[in-house]
């Protein structure tokens, strides 16, 4: 009779302790760039959470859902670093997200490590972010994954491009986006005539465009990181690129979506590769983009930062569902591994291998629609995995 009492007693503080553990909030922290110069990828991926939790509740395999917002302005790894640290000890959070910046995700890695706690990447796009921690999974992009497309459809015949000159934000995506499009686009015939690099703070492109006008490419292949890309097209149109025939191509983020209503003229028939246009032709994106501009008082348009944000939910959230309440940190990361749905962009999924996104890339040309500029995609790279370095 004592051995039963005391069986029964022990299940019962057990499953106390298992109740009290689900009921507690299930807290997610997520540093971003609130203020500086990629405030933009901050206020985008910040609106995408929230919208996320409205449309699906916060609450979760019986945990409330805690959203613990942290500004790390974008620019000092160490601010970063030290945000995770109080996020983990502090805070007790069981997922970190976010990122905005590949450096950022750097500092961040270790913690998330020694912690054992899920880092979910929303933004920072540089492949080897996934090398970092075991504990990283992506929902972002990555440069190579983008950039890949962009160099095959510019060594096309059609395209009527032959010559190129580079012109990146030096660091490690615009490096990155830089080699991919050097190898690929040579591997295919095409001819690079010079590669040009830009300081990441502060950038001054004038005296790099004059460079490339005066080289007379045929294109100008463009990585700057999303937010410099206003700065960026009035020089370019100050220059008369365009009416000395040099085209401008390159990666989605110079056409930022949030920016593009503040572009003039000059943002028009641009050539870019991205996973995520605002004018995507689907229901699921319709409805995202008129649920998200409610959200935001029609004081944004959505971009490709932002669904970065939104997916990164739908992965938390279907991995606690999955895996359960108490789930630990490796236990969640496994759940999202190999996870697929339809997003706002299109068909996503996590590859099991690399925990790093797969997704349609799209070839799209800037466009007036209803008297707007939006990034028209008229060609689709279906189911693009990180191709790497």
């Amino acid at each position: 009779m004592k051995r039963l009492l005391k069986t029964v007693l022990a299940t019962g503080i057990l499953a106390a302790a298992t109740s009290v553990q689900a009921a507690e909030p299930f807290k997610i922290g997520l540093i971003l760039p609130m203020t500086g110069p990629f405030a933009s990828t901050g206020k985008q991926i910040d609106a995408a959470t929230r919208l996320y939790v409205q449309q699906h509740g916060d609450t979760v395999a019986g945990r409330k859902i805690q959203i613990i917002l942290k500004d790390d302005t974008g620019l000092a790894p160490e601010v970063t670093k030290r945000l995770a640290q109080e996020l983990v000890v502090q805070e007790k959070v069981n997922v970190l997200a976010g990122f905005g910046l590949t450096p950022l995700a750097f500092a961040a890695a270790p913690v998330a490590t020694q912690s054992k706690t899920p880092m979910v990447v929303m933004a920072a796009a540089t492949s080897s972010i996934m090398e970092k921690s075991p504990y990283i999974v992506r929902t972002s992009q990555t440069v190579p994954q983008i950039v890949t497309p962009m160099a095959q459809w510019s060594a096309r015949p059609e395209s009527g491009i032959k010559k190129v000159i580079t012109l990146i934000s030096d660091y490690g995506p615009g490096h990155d986006s830089e080699k991919v499009f050097v190898k690929e686009y040579t591997k295919q015939g095409g001819e690079i005539l010079d590669s040009l690099r830009v300081p990441l703070q502060n950038p001054d492109f004038a005296p790099f465009i004059q460079r490339v006008k005066d080289a007379k490419p045929d294109a100008v292949f463009i990585f700057v990181p999303s937010g410099a890309g206003t700065a960026l097209m009035k020089q370019f149109a100050e220059k008369g690129l365009k009416k000395a025939g040099i085209q401008l191509i390159g990666t989605g983020d110079v056409l930022d979506d949030d920016l593009l209503p503040s572009m003039g003229s000059e943002a028009l028939d641009i050539v870019t590769s991205q996973h995520y246009s605002a004018a995507h032709d689907s229901p699921e994106n319709k409805e995202y983009v008129a649920a998200f501009r409610k959200l935001t008082n029609n004081s944004m348009r959505p971009n490709f930062m932002s669904v970065g944000g939104y997916d990164g939910m739908h992965l938390i959230y279907a991995a606690l569902e999955k895996a359960g309440a108490d789930a630990t940190g490796d236990q969640l990361v496994e759940a999202m591994k190999g996870m697929s749905w339809t997003s706002p962009r299109g068909p996503v999924s996590i590859d099991p291998e690399t925990r790093d996104i797969v997704q349609n890339v799209y070839i799209r040309r800037s466009e007036m629609v209803d008297g707007q500029i939006y990034n028209v995609e008229f060609e689709t790279f279906k189911d693009v995995k990180d191709p790497g370095l």
